[in-house]
């Protein structure tokens, strides 16, 4: 069920770009690449892209293929803005689009994510993804709003219980420090914060048919003190983190 979640994506732009092919005859045919990928098989995608790179290193195609290629979210969004904002006309454009707003969706970062949105609905009317889009933003949007609704009815269970004051059990903010397709890399990154003994946790979420796993690290009172290690993280770590807040804030 969850290879099924995370192929659905690769096949609505195989079946997109399949349609469109003959109007841009001139970008590299990545298509047996996505279908390859979607079947399981990242070797034989892998080896063709080194070989894309090395003809057509500006090619957009080639750029889109090696954003989906990508195990680390982030590396994988440097690219697909990349390939928006320097090749708008590419017909992988809206797709990259989309996966920019899926990521940030995943992350939580709802604002940006609107933003994204807004801009595919504005370059790309015609797009497929803007429905996908507003579809997985519905559906998202009732999960959540089960989760509050549980939250609530736990609150009144258990209202006659006294609040809890220690910081591991009863904390305001944490840190997002990675967001992976891959969950091999996410257990890396989560193992190294344990190992120096910090907490960590994983969640997944999926967004758009692809799974993100998403890496947070330490428990935070104030959201001063999260600034403070973030500033360690990163230094220490080389990521790009997101203050956020605990879960059930």
């Amino acid at each position: 069920m969850k290879n099924l979640k995370i192929n659905f994506l690769l096949i609505l732009i195989v079946k997109i770009i399949s349609f469109a092919s003959n109007i841009y005859s001139q970008d590299a045919d990545i298509v047996p690449y996505l279908k390859a990928i979607e079947n399981g098989d990242l070797v034989s995608a892998k080896d063709a892209l080194l070989e894309l790179k090395e003809k057509n290193p500006n090619d957009p195609s080639v750029m889109f293929l090696d954003a989906v290629l990508k195990e680390n979210g982030q590396e994988a969004i440097v690219i697909y803005q990349d390939l928006v904002d320097n090749h708008p006309k590419s017909k992988y454009a809206d797709a990259s689009l989309y996966r920019i707003f899926s990521y940030y969706y995943a992350l939580g970062l709802y604002e940006t994510a609107q933003e994204k949105l807004k801009q595919l609905k504005t370059s790309y009317p015609s797009s497929p993804y803007i429905q996908v889009a507003e579809q997985n933003i519905s559906s998202i949007g009732k999960s959540e709003e089960t989760k509050i609704e549980t939250k609530i009815d736990t609150k009144v269970e258990t209202k006659v219980e006294e609040p809890k004051t220690n910081i591991e059990d009863d904390y305001n903010f944490t840190i997002q420090a990675g967001a992976f397709t891959n969950l091999d890399n996410a257990k890396k990154l989560s193992g190294e914060f344990e190992s120096a003994g910090i907490f960590s946790r994983i969640d997944e979420k999926v967004v758009g048919g692809t799974s993100f796993h998403i890496v947070y690290a330490g428990k935070f009172e104030k959201r001063e003190d999260a600034e403070s290690f973030l500033q360690v993280l990163s230094s220490r770590y080389q990521i790009n983190g997101t203050i956020v807040a605990a879960p059930g804030k």
